[in-house]
């Protein structure tokens, strides 16, 4: 099982979309194990996006992630960074499938609704970030059993 990073960004919370994003989750049969509505301060959003620090983009993307309330989730699953990204599509809205989160929602370069983490290494960085050990919880969901074999990887 991996566990990952998801943030929904002020515009998804803003346009009132994460009722929907978080359904999309759940119905693919990840688990949401934490799940925070936050104001992320810039502190932490430097610390989150230190890899960006200096390149042109950084000072808008801390402007834009500490711009209003996002909803941090910790999403369970086999597979749930692969899965994710892949459900989440490109990074910019115009560019991403019809059927991903960006490509039914958004059309913006700037504004793209969600952040998930890219790799295992990034997603156990970013998730002490948001979420102390004892807030992620570890259960079992009952349709658990028909949405990955047991053996499967």
């Amino acid at each position: 099982m991996e566990t990952t990073l998801i943030i929904l960004k002020p515009d998804a919370v803003q346009r009132g979309l994460t009722g929907e994003i978080i359904s999309r989750f759940e119905r693919k049969g990840l688990t949401i194990a934490g799940m925070k509505l936050m104001q992320i301060s810039k502190p932490l959003a430097e610390k989150h996006y230190a890899p960006h620090q200096g390149k042109p983009f950084y000072p808008g993307l801390i402007e834009y992630i500490t711009a209003g309330p996002v909803v941090v989730l910790a999403v369970r699953g086999q597979r749930a960074i692969e899965i994710s990204r892949r459900m989440m599509g490109k990074t910019f809205g115009y560019e991403a499938e019809s059927g991903t989160i960006r490509g039914d929602f958004g059309s913006s370069k700037t504004y793209n609704l969600i952040h998930g983490s890219d790799s295992p290494d990034s997603a156990a960085f970013e998730l002490s970030l948001y979420f102390q050990k004892d807030e992620l919880l570890d259960y079992s969901r009952p349709d658990g059993r028909w949405v990955f074999k047991a053996n499967e990887t």
